[in-house]
């Protein structure tokens, strides 16, 4: 029987990341604050060397929002679930790396009154 010329890979494209979401943020699931997922998120200053706490992934994160993305533009981006990046996000908000814009809330529309009155007004040109 012939031996193979190279060891067979362990790991493919298709085995996904070898590095699991639980791992980069330390075990934790939930981020501390609720980010939107149209949120944007930019970095404030450059990224920072690895340190302590900080992971290539963060770094990743401060590299990518040198320009307002949205957070699931991150997640899409970075090929990782939105539960990871909010995480990881906490971690940059803490060490003041990137700012999260939210969105604004939706303002009240008028009264059905202030709509029937245009209609009249210009049923009545």
């Amino acid at each position: 029987m012939a031996m193979p010329d190279s060891e067979p890979l362990w790991v493919d494209d298709a085995a996904g990341p070898v590095v699991r979401p639980y791992a980069m943020t330390r075990g934790r699931a939930a981020a501390q604050n609720r980010f939107n997922v149209i949120s944007q998120v930019v970095a404030a200053q450059p990224a920072p060397a690895l340190e302590v706490g900080i992971g290539p992934e963060h770094i990743a994160i401060v590299n990518l929002c040198q320009r307002p993305l949205a957070l699931a533009e991150v997640a899409a981006h970075l090929g990782l679930p939105l539960g990871t990046i909010r995480v990881l996000l906490d971690d940059l908000l803490a060490r003041r790396l990137v700012k999260v814009i939210e969105p604004k809330p939706h303002t009240t529309l008028p009264d059905d009154s202030v709509f029937e009155a245009l209609i009249n007004g210009i049923r009545a040109l």
